[in-house]
């Protein structure tokens, strides 16, 4: 398949910009893989679709303050680092602009000198070594001096302190490490996990949102394309809670394109998920032999891109990009602070 296969037109109008007041106030586009068909729906609505058997698996990565404005020491020039993994030792992999003027040494501080980050390596790759000096707690600096880190299609600044610090979090956000939110898991209130507790079973795992969510196809062939690999980790509770719903012939509802990443790259050959921590490294695409995976609640995703791709994959791409459109007709709202689709 081609990348040109998983294009669609979208009104720029249709992508929302902010949240709605209510989290659990959003459309659900409900489609049926086995009767290739949708329904339009509410995602107050969710829990109707659950049965007793059925576990719910969500993903409680908390999205950290991740980009940064400071100046260089040197000549006082802005430099934004945007951090997208740990490495250790207080050095992390990031995207740095204007990155190809720094230099291996550059130095540049954030906060009045509270914070300060050292290139480590030269100009030249899209992700660049960074090591942060800090007096105190690191992330107590970081969550005075970053911002939120919102999707570059949001047309708007994230400030230090605006709504989107826990507005662009999951109530149920508890792990700090991604760069970007389980936006499937934003719709979530306390009052749906209450209901969705006394319908089915709810397992909590995690998978740290990284670049890989940036990251555009950049081949013609989908079957040359790979993401990048995410931190997950899966506990032995969790495990053997999604493992025994399964055995008593109960549906896996995966909640957002991480976990159903996390869950299907823990999966061994018997399709048990296997507790601990590991690399999600799977670039599911067209023709992927799910696992795990039973139904699915996602939002709706960028034309040519990797997470459709995932979507397609599950749901079949006719049915996804007709419902798609269907979707633009009726003027779902689109992207991370959109409506969703519930794939059964």
């Amino acid at each position: 398949m081609k990348i040109a296969d998983f294009d669609y037109e979208l009104p720029a109008e249709l992508i929302a910009q902010t949240p709605l007041e209510q989290r659990d106030a959003s459309r659900m586009l409900v489609l049926d893989r086995g009767a290739q068909t949708w329904v339009d729906s509410r995602f107050k609505e969710f829990t109707r679709y659950l049965r007793k058997s059925d576990v719910v698996v969500v993903n409680n990565s908390r999205v950290i303050p991740a980009r940064l404005i400071g100046r260089r020491e040197e000549s006082g020039g802005q430099v934004e680092i945007f951090l997208v993994r740990e490495i250790g030792n207080d050095v992390w992999e990031t995207m740095v602009r204007p990155g190809a003027r720094l230099k291996k040494g550059t130095r540049v501080v954030f906060g009045e000198g509270r914070l300060i980050a050292e290139l480590l390596d030269d100009a030249g790759p899209e992700l660049r070594h960074v090591r942060f000096h800090c007096e105190d707690s690191f992330h107590d600096a970081l969550a005075e001096i970053g911002s939120t880190p919102l999707p570059p299609y949001i047309k708007r600044p994230a400030g230090v302190s605006n709504e989107d610090r826990e507005r662009y979090q999951t109530v149920y956000s508890k792990q700090r490490g991604a760069i970007a939110a389980p936006t499937a898991g934003l719709h979530f209130t306390p009052d749906v996990l209450e209901q969705v507790a006394q319908v089915a079973s709810l397992v909590e795992i995690t998978l740290h949102v990284g670049y890989g969510t940036f990251e555009p196809v950049r081949v013609d062939d989908v079957g040359q394309h790979s993401v990048s690999s995410e931190h997950y980790e899966i506990s032995n509770t969790a495990a053997q809670e999604i493992d025994e719903a399964r055995a008593n012939g109960g549906r896996v509802i995966v909640i957002g394109t991480t976990t159903m990443r996390a869950l299907e790259s823990s999966a061994n050959e018997q399709g048990e998920v296997v507790a601990g921590r590991g690399e999600a490294s799977l670039t599911i695409k067209p023709g992927f032999s799910f696992r795990v995976a039973d139904a699915l609640l996602t939002n709706f995703h960028l034309p040519r891109s990797s997470l459709l791709i995932l979507v397609s994959a599950f749901a079949g791409r006719e049915l996804v990009l007709r419902a798609y459109h269907h979707a633009v007709a009726e003027r779902y709202r689109f992207y991370s602070y959109g409506d969703c689709m519930l794939i059964l």
